[in-house]
């Protein structure tokens, strides 16, 4: 085993101005200050503490989870930074794990990689590195190598994260939007459209009695619930982007079957329902981000579901389709009033800087 030598500790610079300027990104004294006082103070762990230009992991360690490697990245650009349910640094940390675990892997490491506007307060930036540290703690991940980048005033809105983040499959475990069949059942782990809700409220473009919070959670363990009560599971996606109803486009015609949903039984808030009708939204493309779609086999969707609803980000959990043959790549809804209309992959995009 390759064992990194014992460090002496070392005392973290600290930062003594109240904004971030150009020079925290130039690369002397200034920037090591603000990647100690506000990253290392908030990610502090073994494996970061070297601050190489890279981690350093044991093969060994990574394959005593599985045989196989999943690897993710994603930006994130949302506006507001902070917003009702969670913040950019929350959205980060849980969207990573969250892309891992959709493909059955355990996450275990998590980079962090910011672009930041001369100018944002260090109390801000701080507060978002709290949160991405609070987020992953207890999630069985750590966050263990980085990059800070500043750029002039108006060169970008506040702050940039990318998280990229690594994660093990554990053996016999496949997964994929191409797997599913005739016959399956299509779940959900609660209520729909709760994040874009949430980011439209803080936006003020919308006047809520009761303001809704972001649906944001990391939802490995939800998952690994699933998967033991549904082991031959075929698909799981995180509904994002795009929402429901892109997911299930891309699951038909992956696998070249028909999805169709009930309307009745796909579960969405009545304040988000009311609001959609309002601006001329669709819930079904509203993003997510604590809400997967899985499609499992009919003989495991009765303990699949169950398994869902046991666990606290599951408690609003719902059969809402069938997976069925005929035209390729289509999904269908059946309505309220008893008739169908077809739901279609989203063009354009309905709210920007989501996520």
């Amino acid at each position: 085993m390759n064992i990194v030598p014992m460090m002496r500790p070392r005392r973290l610079g600290k930062v003594n101005v109240p904004t971030v300027t150009l020079a925290h990104g130039g690369g002397g004294k200034a920037m090591k200050d603000l990647i100690d006082d506000v990253f290392v103070e908030a990610f502090d762990n073994a494996t970061l503490a070297p601050l190489e230009d890279q981690a350093r992991f044991d093969l060994a360690d990574i394959a005593a989870h599985g045989d196989r490697l999943a690897f993710t990245t994603d930006s994130f650009v949302v506006d507001p930074l902070i917003f009702p349910g969670g913040d950019i640094g929350k959205l980060a940390v849980c969207g990573t794990v969250n892309d891992l675990a959709v493909g059955g892997a355990r996450p275990l490491y998590l980079s962090c990689a910011v672009i930041i506007e001369e100018g944002v307060t260090i109390e801000l930036l701080r507060q978002i590195a709290r949160s991405m540290a609070e987020t992953r703690a207890g999630q069985g991940c750590q966050i263990v190598t980085g990059d800070t980048k500043v750029v002039h005033k108006g060169a970008c809105d506040k702050l940039f994260i990318t998280t990229t983040g690594i994660g093990v499959i554990p053996d016999s475990r496949v997964l994929g939007a191409h797997l599913a069949r005739p016959g399956d059942v299509v779940l959900v782990n609660g209520l729909l459209g709760d994040h874009g809700a949430a980011i439209l409220g803080a936006r003020g473009d919308m006047a809520l009695e009761t303001p809704i919070d972001s649906d944001c959670a990391c939802l490995h363990e939800l998952i690994e619930a699933l998967l033991a009560a549904s082991p031959n599971a075929r698909t799981l996606r995180d509904a994002t982007r795009g929402g429901l109803a892109t997911v299930l486009n891309e699951i038909a015609a992956a696998s070249e079957v028909t999805i169709e949903i009930d309307e009745t039984h796909t579960p969405i808030r009545e304040e988000v329902k009311g609001f959609c009708e309002i601006l001329g939204l669709d819930p079904l493309y509203l993003a997510n981000e604590g809400k997967i779609v899985a499609v499992v086999p009919a003989d495991e969707a009765k303990a699949a579901l169950a398994a869902m609803l046991a666990h606290p980000l599951g408690a609003g959990a719902s059969a809402i389709g069938t997976v069925n043959e005929g035209e390729p790549g289509r999904v269908t809804m059946r309505t309220g009033f008893g008739g169908r209309r077809i739901v279609d992959m989203l063009v354009g995009e309905q709210l920007p800087r989501i996520c």
